[in-house]
């Protein structure tokens, strides 16, 4: 009211116009926030569909005030990305303490595990002939991986090991043996791992499409990794026990000292 009374009127200050709103305003925190979905298309994959709307996002030139993040399975996805290299490394460091623990040396653990990197390949091109994404229940099955191809080089290496300290043997004679002696127990278990992922690469029905990366990537890595352990071992073996002699011959060289001679 002004100051003698009269009303003011409610134009003065105010602006009335109908529109159309939502009926509903969704929230983030303090933020209003508002979903937009997205299907794959066929044959495409959750990580080419990521990298298409992040280059998408980054053309329209997005102001400041704006933020987009991905929810439900495209940030699992993600989330499962970032921590790929971590969980690879934690298991690879694990393996190497235990068995450097077991065989009281730095270079064997090593020599055992040089069976992982064909495994890993193997399981990778099995994915890529069968036309399969790389995700998270196959990161699954190569950590599996490395605890059942690393046997392989556990069994040569520890009957070799033996058969030099106890045997006597020379380092060729005693990996040959090993080879020899080790390698129907390798193909049994190896067979036995490989007969029962069979069922999962193969399988149909419904859930086979989550399980069918898991079977592959067992098969691919243990038929690569069965293949080319029983060459590539032996030779990083003995590489490994030269580099050990010469550097253990040196260190114990400069440790002793030159000797000294009495002269009359």
């Amino acid at each position: 009211m002004f100051g003698n009374g009269s009303q003011v009127p409610l134009g003065a200050f105010t602006h009335l116009e109908q529109t159309t709103v939502p009926i509903t305003v969704n929230h983030q925190g303090q933020f209003p926030v508002v979903t937009l979905s997205f299907n794959l298309a066929p044959d495409a994959s959750l990580g080419d569909a990521v990298d298409a709307v992040n280059k998408v996002r980054q053309e329209i030139g997005l102001p400041a005030s704006i933020q987009a993040e991905f929810q439900g399975t495209a940030e699992a996805f993600q989330a499962s990305l970032a921590n790929e290299p971590v969980l690879i490394l934690a298991a690879l460091i694990t393996v190497y303490i235990v068995l450097g623990v077991l065989y009281e040396s730095y270079i064997h653990p090593i020599t055992i595990l040089s069976t992982l990197p064909s495994a890993g390949v193997g399981a990778l091109l099995a994915l890529y002939i069968c036309r399969n994404d790389f995700s998270v229940i196959a990161l699954i099955g190569i950590v599996l991986l490395i605890g059942i191809v690393k046997k392989n080089g556990i069994m040569m290496i520890d009957f070799a090991l033996e058969a030099e300290r106890k045997g006597g043997k020379p380092p060729e004679e005693a990996i040959f043996q090993a080879c020899l002696l080790r390698f129907r127990p390798i193909m049994m278990t190896t067979l036995a791992a490989l007969l029962g992922g069979l069922p999962l690469a193969l399988g149909t029905g419904t859930g086979s499409e989550l399980r069918r990366p898991l079977g592959i990537t067992m098969v691919g890595g243990l038929i690569l990794s069965q293949m080319l352990t029983l060459y590539t071992t032996p030779v990083i073996y003995l590489w490994f026990d030269r580099l050990a002699r010469r550097f253990g011959t040196s260190s114990s060289a400069s440790q002793e000292g030159p000797e000294l001679v009495p002269v009359d």
